[in-house]
């Protein structure tokens, strides 16, 4: 095994490990103490890779990002131009945001609760700047594909999406009540909004 897959390979099994402790203890009871007995990696390893506790756990929201990432373009790169493939493709990891025991719910929580600490501020704002970028590239590869109009605006859609999101990850936090709101009305809200001034142009 080359030394890039090695590290690949470590890298990978840090973070399901962080997944594994997260669910099992949540994030403030995790240490790194936990990460060595799992993974059976040394401090020297493990800190090769990280330099705390907190930017592991930023790696695995990133993680989940471009996770989501890369199945939209996947799908987009099996030629599929309809709306329905690489958007059902996203949306469908939606229903995770409400579950209160998803690894990267509780980390998100978690690390807000740090957001006075300005590493951590750090590592909050480059995941939410991230998941701008990815919810607009999503939406001009949409454009480009003639699936989505031209008319609409990505920025606004974009953060409008990482807005509710993130509104949907923080009541999980609060409240396991049923919602009036859930996974599929979101899911229609948006698609309705990426549809509603292409269909328009068609009736023109």
């Amino acid at each position: 095994m080359d030394r890039a897959s090695k590290r690949k390979r470590t890298k990978q099994l840090l973070l399901d490990a962080t997944k594994e402790l997260v669910r099992e203890k949540g994030c403030s009871k995790m240490t790194l103490n936990d990460i060595i007995e799992r993974t059976r990696l040394s401090k020297g390893a493990i800190y090769h890779y990280v330099k705390s506790k907190d930017e592991l756990l930023a790696i695995v929201l990133e993680e989940r990002l471009e996770d989501i990432n890369d199945s939209f373009f996947a799908e987009v790169n099996k030629g599929n131009k309809e709306l329905e493939g690489p958007l059902q493709e996203t949306l469908k990891k939606l229903p995770s945001l409400q579950d209160p025991l998803d690894p990267t719910n509780r980390i998100f929580i978690y690390l807000l609760g740090k957001n006075d600490q300005p590493a951590v501020s750090e590592m909050i704002r480059r995941f939410y700047e991230q998941a701008i970028q990815f919810s607009k590239q999503w939406i001009v590869a949409g454009q480009k594909a003639g699936v989505i109009s031209l008319t609409v605006d990505a920025d606004k859609i974009a953060e409008l999406f990482v807005l509710i999101s993130y509104g949907v990850r923080m009541r999980s936090a609060i409240s396991s009540d049923s919602y009036a709101f859930g996974p599929d009305d979101f899911s229609n809200f948006i698609a309705d909004l990426l549809r509603s001034k292409k269909n328009n142009e068609k009736r023109m």
